[in-house]
């Protein structure tokens, strides 16, 4: 069976489109955060810091209100809100897991950079409403491609530090 590379296409762009609350929520911080850490200084039981000075309560919000707009965009506000909050609350695991491996706020990771805010977006979303696994899949295959081009702009913007 022969599959229309148009079909592909559309099914690809059809998920980002719904994934879109995720993106602009995970991009936003970077923008508008600062301010308070969302771990007030704290340390863990390992004496590193819980998150790191990176993850802002402004950057926090900032970005869910960001995803929940699109979603309001979208006339899917649920959508907006859960993806959202799910991305922001993957990327706070993401930064987690790698206070616990010792590295620095900013220090790249592989993988979990890319794709931390995308499991914890699907994770929140799986009680109210199903992705597609082709849906999946695309958005898995292609967020390191999408996320790799946006830092790479917010860099040359200096909105970042570092392309990564």
């Amino acid at each position: 069976m022969e599959v229309d590379k148009v079909d592909v296409v559309s099914v690809a762009l059809h998920a980002i489109y719904v994934f879109l609350p995720a993106y602009f929520a995970n991009a936003t911080p970077t923008i508008f955060g600062g301010g308070k850490p969302i771990d007030f200084n704290h340390n863990f039981i390992d004496g590193r810091r819980i998150l790191g000075d990176n993850k802002t309560i402004r950057g926090f919000v900032s970005g869910v209100a960001t995803g929940m707009a699109v979603g309001f965009l979208q006339e899917e506000p649920l959508r907006g809100a859960i993806l959202s909050l799910g991305a922001l609350t993957g990327d706070l695991f993401g930064a987690f897991f790698k206070r616990r491996l010792g590295l620095d706020p900013g220090a790249p990771l592989p993988i979990i950079d890319q794709l931390d805010f995308v499991a914890g977006a699907l994770v929140f979303s799986a009680n109210f409403f199903s992705i597609d696994t082709t849906a999946v899949f695309f958005i898995v295959v292609l967020t390191p491609f999408i996320h790799f081009f946006t830092n790479v702009v917010a860099y040359l913007l200096k909105l970042k530090s570092r392309p990564w």
